[in-house]
């Protein structure tokens, strides 16, 4: 080998190295963590969430997000990713970015959707009755922008009694 390919060889061994040894971006970020969508990287929290309209929301969600979130539909049980989250951090709405839930309210209710006992604050969730389906339970949506997350229930373990049953899709967990 002459020495030109003896360089070459050895140069992209040490630049191997270098990238290998870098933590990926989501071991930096850490486990659990998501960036924020495009929609929610500037201004989230100055944004008039409750102007926006249906077209807004078309664009700015998946399309399941937006039947969730939007439409008041209920994601698959146990299709969330987040039933399985274990990390410190705190669980914001995807439609706007308001911080909603703590992990360590969160518990495992056996219902197939993410559980917690409280909300982080009383404005961060707001409830009213819902009468579709023929039943009548407690609905649960954001705050700040009115994206529906879930149903709350009186089930839950103490120290609430209550059981916030929410969509994981509506939630993005942060390590705040």
């Amino acid at each position: 080998m002459n020495r030109l390919a003896i360089l070459a060889v050895a140069l992209v061994a040490v630049i191997g190295l270098f990238v290998w040894s870098q933590p990926s971006a989501q071991a930096a970020k850490g486990k659990g963590n998501q960036d924020w969508p495009a929609h929610l990287a500037s201004d989230r929290d100055t944004t008039d969430w409750k102007a926006k309209d249906q077209g807004y929301w078309k664009a700015a969600l998946s399309s399941q997000e937006f039947d969730v979130c939007r439409d008041a539909g209920t994601e698959r049980p146990w299709s969330s990713a987040h039933n399985k989250t274990k990390e410190d951090g705190v669980f914001h709405c995807s439609s706007c970015g308001q911080a909603l839930f703590s992990m360590d309210d969160k518990f495992e209710s056996g219902t197939g959707w993410p559980s917690f006992t409280q909300p982080v604050s009383a404005d961060a969730v707001k409830t009213h009755t819902d009468a579709s389906l023929g039943m009548v339970r407690t609905e649960a949506v954001c705050g700040r922008c009115d994206a529906h997350l879930g149903h709350v229930f009186k089930d839950g373990p103490q120290p609430t009694g209550e059981r916030w049953c929410i969509n994981g899709i509506c939630l993005l967990h942060r390590a705040d």
